[in-house]
């Protein structure tokens, strides 16, 4: 049977650690004690090396990528940052986050655009980019949505600051500690209290947002815990981020379910796109996550690519419970896909297909026809001009094609100078405090959403329920942890 996170002891254990853990987050790990492989998040030192290499060749698709990139506005190097002390997300909040995700996307468009081209402008943008922010920003506050926000750009922003962790004038310490005290935290808590409601309250992409966040900044900031928990939570977690959550029902023609296709296209695109990078950032600190539980995730994709462009695919219904614990309760059943719009894309695909198809040789049909679709992905601000825009930082035509390994069946190994992952069993801990807000702020975006989509998605919601599960799992069960 699969080890399962339990709630009631992740709380204790968060209770007794949190503040040993504040404590020891307060001191970043300087760039000497490096735990991990750097630049190792997204792109490893190879990765940059390929792209310019790439780039100069006047090689395709490469030149394409890289044309998006130099056509888009954030990835110019008089780009001006506007800081501020506090950013808010949310309903009932003077909302600002806007200009932090552009600040983001402009670091991180400068930094890539600096190592592909070599110009050096390009990177010292980036760092008085990232340098303004970490001088000044203190909290991350808002509605439920501040969750959003603490993962989403957590994950981003240490992405953006590996591209120029060792430029001379990049003030990595100040950095790291802006991290360590106003993202990761929320972002672990998330994933022990859930902001007081009930473990199924918030849909899978809340999950993967925290994930994402938890992962990065342990990367960057080489907090060997950290990083553990985070892989921990993709394995067993009990929330619906966790990979046998996320992906609930795999199907006799090797499909696999995205609970979020019973929501909408959008979110269950976020999520598989949040799932891919996950895994790609463990991938080059030595951790298969693409391959764990028989490459679930593959399967996953497989299916939202071949729902995505109109194809049909199965779906079993499922009831998730809903509420604040303590509090009021409700019950939520999806019972069918969404309906989908095959125009609609992110650029999440080139990622995905060219680690399954290059890197490990396998076939990924609808994945890699999607991805060629979707190509030359572009990155923040070529998807409009609203948040959802912003949620991938992009360009993987560019960043993550690749040529044919020649030994696909190999293990990710970090590069040299990097420790080997840590083994760590440790199950999520809070390293801060971020108790729920007062109200119906339990899940702004997460879960008092239902009228807008329920129709066409066939989700009912009932109050005073509890969760009902009704799922024809058909997995295989040998050699997952």
């Amino acid at each position: 049977m699969t080890s399962q996170i339990s709630r009631r002891s992740m709380l204790k254990a968060a209770g007794a650690a949190g503040v040993a853990v504040t404590a020891a987050t307060a001191a970043p790990a300087t760039a000497a004690e490096s735990a991990f492989a750097h630049p190792g998040l997204l792109h490893t030192r190879a990765d940059l090396a390929r792209m310019a290499a790439k780039v100069k060749a006047g090689a395709a698709p490469y030149t394409a990528g890289f044309a998006r990139l130099t056509a888009n506005r954030h990835a110019q190097s008089g780009w001006t940052p506007n800081p501020q002390a506090t950013v808010y997300r949310g309903a009932g909040s003077p909302q600002n986050y806007t200009t932090l995700y552009n600040d983001i996307h402009a670091a991180y468009q400068n930094g890539l655009r600096h190592h592909v081209s070599g110009d050096s402008a390009y990177a010292d943008t980036a760092v008085a980019i990232l340098n303004a922010w970490s001088a000044k920003l203190t909290s991350v506050e808002g509605s439920a949505d501040r969750f959003l926000a603490a993962g989403l750009y957590g994950y981003q922003f240490a992405n953006a600051a590996e591209l120029v962790r060792d430029h001379p004038d990049f003030d990595l310490s100040r950095f790291q500690e802006m991290l360590t005290k106003v993202f990761a935290p929320l972002s672990d808590d998330f994933l022990v209290r859930h902001n007081g409601a009930v473990v199924t309250n918030y849909w899978t992409n809340w999950d993967l947002c925290a994930m994402a966040c938890v992962l990065a900044t342990g990367i960057f900031c080489d907090d060997a815990s950290q990083v553990a928990r985070a892989i921990d939570y993709f394995k067993h977690g009990e929330g619906l981020g966790s990979l046998k959550h996320a992906i609930p029902v795999v199907y006799d023609d090797g499909l696999a379910e995205w609970l979020e296709a019973g929501r909408d296209q959008g979110h269950a695109l976020l999520g598989v796109g949040l799932m891919g990078t996950f895994c790609e950032m463990a991938w080059n600190q030595g951790y298969d996550l693409y391959g764990y539980d028989d490459s679930r995730f593959l399967k996953g994709a497989q299916y939202v690519a071949k729902w995505g462009m109109g194809g049909e695919v199965s779906y079993t219904a499922n009831t998730r419970a809903k509420g604040a614990i303590g509090g009021w309760s409700g019950r939520e059943t999806a019972s069918a896909v969404a309906g989908v719009d095959p125009a609609m894309t992110r650029p999440i695909w080139a990622m995905i297909a060219n680690h399954y198809t290059k890197r490990r040789g396998l076939s990924a049909s609808y994945v890699t026809r999607i991805a060629a679709k979707s190509s030359p992905e572009g990155g923040g601000g070529d998807y409009g001009p609203n948040s959802g825009g912003y949620d991938q930082l992009g360009f993987g035509t560019l960043a993550f094609t690749r040529d044919r390994a020649s030994d696909t069946g190999a293990s990710p190994v970090p590069a040299a100078g990097a420790s080997a992952p840590p083994t760590s069993g440790a199950r999520p801990q809070t390293g801060g405090t971020a108790s729920p807000a007062a109200g119906d702020d339990l899940a702004a975006s997460g879960s008092n959403d239902i009228v807008g989509w329920s129709a066409a998605a066939g989700v009912t919601a009932v109050a005073g329920g509890l969760l009902l599960l009704r799922r024809r799992d058909r997995v295989r069960h040998g050699g997952t942890e």
